[in-house]
């Protein structure tokens, strides 16, 4: 029989680089005060769910979300989580990055000593391999572009698909299944405390 598993993906809490729109991949950058309100926020979004396995990116805007929401008891880092390798363009925005290459975006273009999208997309489906051979439901908490290629990826499509998938800080979204196909059931859900960041 299939394994038909539920997975809710929560991007993390507004930070610095947010808020500026700014490239922030590996960079570790915390939540501001707004970001650990949201987190708490987004906690008492799921606060009523019971997740069988809860993984998260190591980096600490991501694990911080995860501790303010309540949920780090049984929680497991992932690197496969962390966010995309931006390189060269690591703390810049698209519009500075457009200064010198116009018309530039993460999905079009190569990212200059970092990761390329392929990369990327490699990651996202070493975690839904894993996901699919687990059991019950499952909670991450990660980043936009991460977590955009995973949503892109879990429905059996490119990685470049992720581009129609906007995600804010501090959302909830969630992955599952309409018979045997893989789906999104919810996207970019927002905490009550917003603070109306995108990414980029």
């Amino acid at each position: 029989m299939m394994s038909t598993p539920e997975v809710a993906l929560v991007r993390h809490g507004q930070t610095e680089w947010s808020k500026t729109a700014r490239h922030t991949g590996r960079t570790d950058i915390p939540l501001t005060d707004l970001g650990r309100k949201q987190a708490r926020a987004l906690g008492r979004m799921i606060e009523d769910d019971q997740f069988d396995q809860m993984l998260s990116s190591p980096l600490s805007r991501a694990w911080e979300t995860m501790e303010l929401a309540g949920l780090v008891g049984q929680a497991v880092a992932s690197s496969d989580l962390v966010e995309w390798d931006y390189g060269e363009y690591e703390g810049l925005s698209t519009v500075e990055i457009r200064l010198d290459h116009p018309g530039w975006t993460v999905w079009t273009h190569p990212i200059i000593g970092g990761e390329s999208i392929e990369d990327v997309s490699v990651r996202a489906d070493l975690v839904i391999s894993s996901l699919l051979e687990s059991e019950g439901s499952t909670v991450l908490f990660a980043h936009a572009h991460i977590l955009r290629i995973l949503a892109a990826r879990w429905m059996g499509l490119s990685p470049e698909a992720g581009a129609a998938l906007s995600l804010d800080t501090a959302t909830l979204s969630t992955l599952g299944w309409e018979r045997e196909n893989r789906v999104i059931r919810t996207w970019n859900v927002m905490c009550p405390i917003h603070s109306g960041d995108s990414f980029l």
